[in-house]
């Protein structure tokens, strides 16, 4: 079959999760015999790679800038979700079009919400083409949990103003999540919560695909010595909300409490609400990394603190899979099945999570253990090759 497929950045070099998934799931499509033509935004040229050269036609556009005016200029004078129109362009719409009037095109993926707002249009257009909607997360059910958090902060004017913004997407979320899941032939979730979530939303089938890595490429990495004896890492994008919320929690609330240790903040975009963490001579904000496995590697303990959000993260599989003990609140891992002292600690409160992650200092038996149930499990349950077949079947259905 040829797969029209719409991400909203192109997926190489597979470095954040949205890029690392679509990635996998383009690559496996491939290597069973599909073709696949790509539709990426992007902001410069895209240099030569490999990744480019399976592709059976790429299709790039510029994105418009999602400006913070244009965003509250969405949110008085529409109705619309912040996601619905983060990533759309006239432009982009008339390049899909135009490439599926040839009429080749067995079926259009869209990753993420953000690309399934053109599924609307498509599938007027085109009304006998199947379209996949694969969620990152549940969307909605993402800002109900920012909305929860940001509440227990109403005495401060950002609690305020977060929680405000997470109720109004939420329910505008609800909406457009909706409409999407509806008019989509199947939609793609990437854990049983995010399923349950989103058969609530539509009669829809909803299959589990979920997120993966390659975990060979995480094995035989040289940790990085310089992080020091006990390297407390955290990795992700740092300007995208649940990770700001996670590394202020950690630094605030739990750090003090933890003997020695000293946080690594590992990813692109620092927040200025962060700016105030880098005189701290205990965290280092790190910024953009070329790779991030050697953090993984240098780790003594991966952190997970996040209390807001949806999906599975592929900063824990990528933990596991490189061999590095991991302390995790409950949210943090959900979708991977984990249990509490087998593949990584969970803890919830703030002072339950630093007396893990003081255990974990301190006990190096513990990490080895951990170490090795969580690197068998991934590979068990979270490599590629265990899971595009789940995305074949689904091809399969729509043939």
């Amino acid at each position: 079959m040829k797969i029209l497929f719409l991400t909203s950045q192109f997926p190489y070099p597979p470095h954040s999760g949205g890029a690392l998934r679509a990635h996998g799931l383009i690559s496996g499509a491939i290597n069973h015999g599909h073709e696949v033509v790509l539709f990426s935004f992007v902001s410069g040229k895209v240099a030569d790679n490999p990744f480019s050269q399976q592709l059976d036609e790429v299709i790039l556009a510029k994105p418009d800038l999602w400006t913070r005016r244009r965003r509250i200029l969405n949110l008085i004078l529409s109705r619309r979700a912040d996601m619905q129109r983060r990533f759309w362009s006239d432009s982009a719409l008339d390049k899909i079009l135009t490439r599926l009037a040839k009429g080749d095109i067995d079926i259009v993926h869209a990753e993420s919400l953000e690309m399934a707002a053109y599924l609307p249009v498509i599938h007027k257009t085109h009304p006998t083409i199947p379209l996949i909607y694969g969620s990152l997360n549940a969307e909605a059910d993402l800002q109900r949990s920012m909305y929860a958090t940001d509440r227990e902060s109403w005495l401060s004017a950002r609690g305020v103003a977060g929680s405000v913004y997470s109720f109004i997407q939420w329910q505008r979320l609800l909406e457009f999540e909706g409409l999407i899941c509806h008019i989509a032939s199947h939609v793609l979730a990437v854990s049983d919560e995010d399923k349950r979530l989103l058969s609530k939303l539509t009669d829809t089938p909803v299959t589990v695909v979920k997120n993966g890595i390659y975990v060979e490429n995480y094995l035989d990495i040289e940790p990085d010595q310089s992080l020091g004896k006990n390297a407390l890492v955290f990795t992700g994008t740092m300007d995208y909300r649940p990770n700001v919320d996670a590394v202020w929690w950690f630094a605030t609330d739990i750090l003090p409490h933890i003997s020695n240790g000293h946080f690594y903040i590992v990813g692109r975009s620092p927040h200025p609400r962060l700016d105030s963490l880098r005189d701290r001579p205990d965290i280092t904000l790190t910024g953009y990394v070329e790779e991030t496995q050697p953090y993984f590697r240098g780790a003594t303990v991966y952190v997970a603190p996040l209390r807001m959000g949806s999906g599975t993260r592929f900063k824990l599989m990528q933990a596991m899979a490189s061999g590095v003990p991991i302390v995790s609140t409950i949210l943090g891992a959900m979708g991977l099945d984990v249990t509490d002292g087998d593949q990584m600690l969970l803890a919830d409160d703030a002072k339950a999570f630093a007396n893990a992650v003081n255990r974990l200092l301190s006990d190096v038996d513990l990490r080895q253990r951990l170490n090795q149930r969580g690197r068998d499990y991934v590979q068990q349950h979270f490599d590629w090759s265990v899971i595009v077949p789940e995305l074949l079947k689904v091809y399969e259905t729509l043939a």
